[in-house]
């Protein structure tokens, strides 16, 4: 599921729900009560959800609603926050085990975190006709350091490999991402590739 709100307050999502939950959700407002929504706007990293709070009668409630719908027990949702006060979230869920789960979760989450972004992008390429917001140019020294990242380097070989200490890296690092408009690291490379900065 992706759902995303502009700056403006419009809302769009692509979803695999069932059309009746779609429907009701959207008519009785439940993204007001819905622990997924309110729990992810104020995070920043991937939120699976065991960690959100489920204990008020309300989104017990919301909870046997989802399931009777279809919705899974499981899930993990990605908060996104593009250009110009933009929120989404990606989110993928299923019926398993906690086990299941926790295998599918650990090794899958680096990837959810790209396709989120990625389809975050495309979004706002229908929304806007392009995804590109002017930023400052990365200099020679912030290409290289997420060059190394992107070549799957650790943090202190790509150092090693550049000839600057780890703290020096960290900082080339943090002015590529927020040049970038990254969220993270793995989103800042991933961004810098699309871009076509970085030669891998």
């Amino acid at each position: 599921m992706y759902h995303s709100v502009n700056s403006t307050g419009q809302q769009y999502a692509a979803l695999t729900y069932d059309p009746s939950w779609v429907e009701r959700y959207v008519a009785d407002g439940l993204d007001r009560i819905d622990p997924v929504v309110q729990g992810c706007y104020q995070r920043f990293h991937p939120v699976d959800w065991k960690q959100l709070d489920w204990s008020t009668k309300s989104s017990r409630h919301f909870l046997e609603e989802a399931a009777g719908a279809g919705v899974g027990n499981q899930g993990l949702s990605v908060p996104i926050r593009g250009p110009s006060g933009q929120f989404a979230l990606f989110t993928v869920n299923h019926r398993c085990t906690d086990f299941e789960w926790e295998k599918f979760s650990q090794n899958s989450v680096k990837d959810l975190l790209l396709v989120s972004h990625y389809v975050n992008q495309k979004a706002l390429e229908l929304e806007r006709g392009t995804d590109v917001v002017p930023g400052q140019a990365l200099s020679p020294r912030e290409i290289d350091a997420l060059t190394m990242l992107a070549l799957g380097l650790s943090r202190a070989r790509a150092a090693e490999r550049l000839s600057i200490s780890e703290h020096t890296l960290r900082v080339y690092i943090e002015g590529a991402r927020f040049k970038l408009g990254a969220l993270n690291t793995t989103h800042a490379v991933a961004r810098a590739l699309v871009k076509g900065l970085l030669v891998v």
